[in-house]
């Protein structure tokens, strides 16, 4: 019987004694990032072998106590080591020291007391002293110091175990092996995979958890992708003992790969980072038995090819360290929840994460969470059953104690704009159901002396309705008087007709904007809400700025874009929020880039990307000056969205921008960059803008400004103008 200690990541020494227990391990017991156990050699063997939770295997050989570094020399010194190191010259150790007293602060002095005592026993009793090999030594020597205690180690691994070699190279975020099988049997996967329920990771990166799960699956041993066992060298090493173990385990593995192991499919928007996970999949051996393809979140779902038996869905998804990078995962964690509650009922979700609050806008209660350690960040692992009774009601039930004021009898005034609303309202009806229409203009200065928009938004996620209603800044001629009275009494028909909180009616003045002025901070609220177009959801902030982030006008371009970007490589120039960037990737576009000079825009687009299930990796929102992005860059797009602002005088821009003034350079320089069958949109929403034709007569033009303009702004057929424009022209 030998004394042996079995280390490994703190928080999973439970799991790692229930493993050991199986294995046959005795006299257990547990301790910070470890378990004591005892056991023939024999047991070490499988432990090294089978462990799929440990880091390292030790042979304890002495433990004793010390008061000084002098003791600590004397102490190993009289250890036995001619009976387990050689002590020939050719022979290589090292020596790791872990640990501090009182008189050893330093690991690197401890370890140097260490290997002078084992050397010069091994001299003294052989007459020959083995060499010092910092990077692969034959013997690697563990010693541990706590509390004037030291013990010292044979270290039988003489790697860490987490590194099975099947893994030559990791995503971004990559986990160690032995988290992904502490994910995996948090999560009860071999249950799951007994009873034939599949795994499917959506994010799987460079697919640790997929082989981690084929090896469960098919109970194949760890330990049998290396070879290079600490144990290998020690002097009373086993060697036919050591070949029936490892005979065994390659038996076990024919078995089970023979016997089958239910389907393990992995997914990731990044084809490079796919390309790692096949090369991994492939050292494991397992490439028949993991599928792994290119997918966006977007269009995550269980396999449709079979019938198949629930399962379990594991992630480690992104959780992000900046401010910017927390917003847009947050949009990201979201759609994951959308696809969770809509495709998976029925199924297990073990989520990891070293943001909890991320797990929280999955829109469902974890039954079960867990501390673990991914190297040295503390991260959660949220275990979740996708049934109905664990989703979140808190925002559906918010509507119904939502106070409203009521309205008292309307002057004359008041009443004229509630009709003419009402009206408005019901000749809307039909056109917004046939066409799905969710945020829509209401009233755009029906009535000229009520010189108002008020634009109607339906948050997606509660169903409550929001009015965001800009007064258009009345002439000078008008008395203050006057107008204060008619914005009065147009607030009061809208409450009283639309009869929600006024909480959720945002008032705003709208002047004639010059520069940049509607991008400017109104308020710093920061309250998104989610709006649905078509098949698209994009989030609007109602308070903080003039524009909402969703212009109302360009939802028919936006559709557009949709039907045109199926399998073609796409940019957005003055990108804003990116909505148009979302639409034409609902659409199937293969790639799209995105270009604006606004940190904050670029932000909110990779947000409604990531919200809607796409890559921001696969489709980069660029921050940069359009001007001289188009100028610096010579790639090529099938189909490109240009919608410059009227005047532009930012100061990171090298010059200003006036659309009148400056389109046709712009538009010869953003033609270069399509290709010879692409199409080019162009819309501005300057009033005035007259195309100059005669200088760009070597483009064909379609003017599709009446095609662009839906119901909701008919009466103002100048709120933008649209073309498109190619190379070699457009059929009718």
């Amino acid at each position: 019987m030998y004394k042996f200690f079995a280390t490994c990541p703190k928080l999973i020494e439970g799991l790692l004694e229930d493993e050991l227990r199986q294995l046959g391990a005795q006299q257990l017991k547990q301790t910070v990032a470890g378990v004591f156990f005892a056991g023939p050699v024999e047991m070490a063997y499988k432990a090294c072998l089978w462990s799929r939770l440990a880091n390292r295997i030790l042979l304890i050989i002495g433990s004793f106590p010390v008061n000084s570094s002098e003791e600590l020399y004397q102490r190993c010194y009289e250890l036995d080591w001619s009976a387990h190191i050689s002590a020939d010259r050719h022979s290589t150790l090292c020596v790791d020291f872990n640990g501090h007293t009182t008189f050893i602060n330093n690991t690197q002095f401890g370890a140097q007391k260490v290997k002078d005592a084992v050397v010069d026993h091994l001299r003294d009793k052989t007459g020959q002293r083995p060499n010092v090999d910092r990077v692969n030594p034959d013997i690697r020597i563990n010693a541990y110091i706590h509390h004037q205690q030291a013990t010292i180690s044979i270290d039988f691994s003489g790697h860490s175990l987490h590194q099975r070699g099947y893994r030559l190279a990791a995503g971004e975020a990559p986990v160690k092996e032995n988290i992904a099988a502490a994910v995996l049997l948090r999560a009860n996967w071999p249950a799951i995979a007994t009873a034939g329920g599949i795994l499917l990771d959506p994010v799987c990166g460079s697919g640790t958890l997929l082989i981690e799960a084929a090896l469960m699956a098919a109970n194949i041993a760890p330990g049998l992708y290396t070879e290079s066992f600490g144990f290998k060298q020690w002097l009373r090493f086993d060697k036919t003992l050591w070949q029936s173990l490892w005979e065994d385990a390659q038996q076990k593995r024919l078995v089970g790969l023979e016997k089958g192991i239910p389907e393990i499919h992995g997914y990731d928007a990044d084809p490079r980072v796919i390309g790692v996970a096949k090369d991994n999949i492939e050292r494991a051996g397992l490439t028949n038995y993991i599928r792994v393809s290119v997918k966006e979140l977007n269009r995550f779902t269980p396999p449709t090819h079979k019938q198949f038996t629930p399962g379990l869905v594991v992630a480690n998804p992104p959780y992000g360290e900046r401010l910017g990078e927390v917003a847009t995962l947050t949009s990201l964690y979201e759609h994951f929840g959308d696809r969770l509650r809509e495709h998976f009922i029925g199924w297990r979700v073990a989520l990891l994460t070293g943001n909890p609050d991320l797990g929280k806008q999955l829109g469902m209660r974890a039954r079960k969470h867990h501390a673990l350690l991914n190297g040295a960040l503390e991260c959660k692992l949220l275990l979740f059953t996708v049934e109905k009774e664990w989703f979140y009601r808190e925002k559906l039930e918010s509507k119904e104690h939502t106070p409203i004021t009521p309205v008292e009898n309307l002057t004359s005034g008041a009443e004229m704009i509630a009709n003419r609303l009402q009206k408005n309202i019901k000749n809307f009806a039909s056109w917004r159901t046939t066409n799905n229409i969710h945020c829509y203009r209401v009233y755009d200065a029906d009535m000229p002396e009520y010189a108002a928009a008020i634009d109607y938004y339906e948050d997606k996620q509660s169903g409550e309705p929001w009015l965001h209603v800009q007064e258009y800044a009345p002439p000078d001629t008008i008395p203050e008087e006057k107008s204060a009275h008619r914005w009065q009494e147009l607030l009061t028909a809208t409450k009283k007709v639309f009869q929600i909180p006024e909480s959720h009616i945002i008032t705003k003045t709208r002047a004639r904007q010059k520069g940049l002025a509607q991008y400017e901070k109104q308020d710093h609220q920061q309250n998104f809400i989610t709006v649905q177009e078509g098949a698209c959801q994009l989030l609007v902030n109602l308070t903080d700025y003039l524009d909402t982030g969703l212009f109302l006008d360009s939802r028919l371009i936006r559709a557009r874009i949709a039907q045109y970007a199926k399998n073609r490589n796409c940019l957005n120039l003055y990108c804003y929020t990116g909505s148009a960037t979302v639409h034409a990737l609902a659409g199937g576009a293969k790639r799209v880039e995105s270009v604006d000079l606004s940190h904050t825009y670029c932000q909110w687009a990779k947000r409604n990307i990531a919200l809607n299930g796409f890559s921001e990796q696969r489709h980069p929102v660029i921050q940069a000056d359009c001007w001289q992005w188009l100028e610096e860059n010579d790639q090529l797009f099938d189909l490109i969205l240009l919608d410059p602002p009227t005047f532009s005088n930012s100061k990171r821009m090298q010059n200003t921008l006036d659309i009148q003034r400056d389109h046709v350079e712009l538009l010869h320089k953003t033609m270069r960059h399509l290709s010879p069958k692409g199409i080019l949109i162009f819309c501005t929403n300057f009033r005035r803008f007259k195309l100059d034709t005669l200088a760009l007569q070597t483009y064909h033009f379609k003017d599709i400004t009446a095609q662009t303009i839906d119901k909701d702004f008919a009466r103002n057929q100048r709120i933008h103008h649209c073309w498109e424009i190619t190379h070699y022209g457009l059929p009718d």
